[in-house]
C-alpha cells in the first residue's frame, strides 16, 4: 500500500480515478449518492485550483484504493461556508475536510485513521487554521435503505477528537440512487481544535 500526498495542480491527473471512486463509494447507504462524472470531476477540480488543498491518496499496485480531501473553508462553495458566517465565524479560521472515501477491502486495515491524521498534520503545517471541520449527511435511523448491520462512524470521528455541532447545518442537493429528481440533504458539522 502506497500514501501519496498531492497539492493544488497535482491533483489535476487524478481526477478522473478520484471521480469514480467517489461514485462507487458514496453509492452506500448513507449517501446513496446516484452522481455522474462530469459533475465529480468539476466538484474536484476545486482542490486541484486550491493552493492549500490536500488530497490524501491510498493506492494499492499503483491503482487508487482510498482517497482524503481538504481544503480551506474559504475555497469551499458557499453551502459549506454560510452556517459558519451565520453564527458569526469566520470561515478563513477553518480548514475543511471533504471526504474520505475508501473501497470496501480495504477498510478496517487503519487508512481512515491515517487520513485523518495526514489533513490534521497538514491543517496544523499550515498554521492558519484554528479549527478542522467536515460536514456529514444527515438520515433517520428509520430510513427504509438503511442495512441493518450499518454501523454509523460519530464514535470513530469522536474518537478522533471531533465534536458534533448541529448548530452547525447546511443543506446540499443530490439524486439519492431511487430519485428521480435531485432532493435537498441536511448536513451537518463536526469540529475540532487544532493545537496552538
Amino acid at each position: 500500500m502506497e500514501i501519496r500526498l498531492l497539492h493544488g495542480a497535482a491533483i489535476a491527473p487524478y481526477i478522473d480515478e478520484l471521480a469514480r471512486l467517489r461514485l462507487t463509494v458514496f453509492r452506500e447507504f448513507p449517501y446513496l449518492y446516484d452522481g455522474n462524472l462530469d459533475y465529480e470531476a468539476e466538484y474536484l477540480s476545486t482542490y486541484a485550483r486550491s493552493g492549500r488543498s490536500l488530497v490524501v491518496l491510498a493506492l494499492d499496485g499503483g491503482q487508487v484504493v482510498g482517497a482524503s480531501t481538504g481544503l480551506p473553508l474559504v475555497d469551499e462553495t458557499s453551502e459549506f461556508q454560510q452556517p459558519f458566517l451565520a453564527q458569526g465565524r469566520d470561515p478563513a479560521s477553518v480548514y475543511y475536510f471533504g471526504e474520505s472515501v475508501l473501497l470496501p477491502a480495504y477498510r478496517g486495515q487503519g487508512l481512515g485513521v491515517r487520513f485523518f491524521i495526514e489533513r490534521e498534520s497538514y491543517a496544523h503545517k499550515l498554521a492558519e487554521f484554528d479549527y478542522c471541520a467536515f460536514c456529514a449527511v444527515e438520515r433517520p435511523a428509520g430510513h427504509p435503505r438503511r442495512p441493518g448491520d450499518y454501523k454509523p462512524l460519530h464514535g470513530f470521528w469522536r474518537n478522533r477528537g471531533f465534536l458534533h455541532e448541529p448548530s452547525l447545518r447546511t443543506s446540499y442537493s443530490w439524486r439519492d440512487l431511487d430519485e428521480q429528481e435531485q432532493s435537498a440533504k441536511i448536513m451537518s458539522f463536526w469540529l475540532k481544535a487544532l493545537p496552538v
